[in-house]
């Protein structure tokens, strides 16, 4: 935001948060010009630039036996209640694990907030879990889990200086760059 203000004082950025669910429609809609999607994505029609992959982390209740360790791997979650969250982007299988006796909470929000409650815990990309941080749980890196791949995207077809400015200050590329 700061590199934008800076770059492009005169255009407005505007941050609008969405379901990854509907990251594609919003694209293909207009609804926002550009954004940072979670892979995979339909590419038809959008240009995606991969940007990074993010790391999974196990949530768990601050008093859980899981937050001794300083990571942990899929084995270590043999036995355990993972809730999986209606807004999953992970879309892990754990072998083993045993499946909640509730209902999918329907985000990860709620999810993580039933962790807090002391029931089971759910794997999340570490972004989710410093988004949604509460003071009873903690989270440890998943060694040998799957990774989030984040990426930014955009309609091929609706290229504008604007998009391709903020292309350039994604991809980290200074302002006396050749490319802007």
């Amino acid at each position: 935001m700061d590199v934008w203000k800076e770059r492009m004082p005169r255009t407005s950025l505007e941050l609008v948060p969405l379901a990854v669910a509907d990251e594609r429609d919003a694209l293909i809609e207009g609804a926002v010009d550009a954004a940072i999607v979670r892979l995979p994505l339909d590419p038809d029609g959008l240009h995606v630039i991969p940007l990074y992959d993010e790391v999974p982390v196990v949530v768990a209740s601050v008093d859980s036996h899981l937050t001794a360790a300083d990571d942990l791997e899929l084995a270590d979650l043999v036995g355990e209640v993972i809730i999986v969250p209606h807004d999953d982007v992970l879309r892990l299988d754990v072998p083993g694990s045993v499946a909640p006796a509730f209902a999918r909470p329907a985000d990860t929000a709620e999810a993580i907030a039933t962790v807090a409650a002391g029931v089971g815990v759910v794997v999340v990309p570490m972004s989710l879990a410093r988004l949604h941080h509460r003071k009873d749980v903690e989270y440890r890196p998943l060694r040998d889990g799957r990774a989030s791949s984040v990426a930014l995207a955009w309609v091929a077809e609706r290229t504008t200086p604007e998009v391709e400015a903020f292309v350039g200050i994604v991809r980290g590329r200074t302002a006396n760059s050749s490319r802007g």
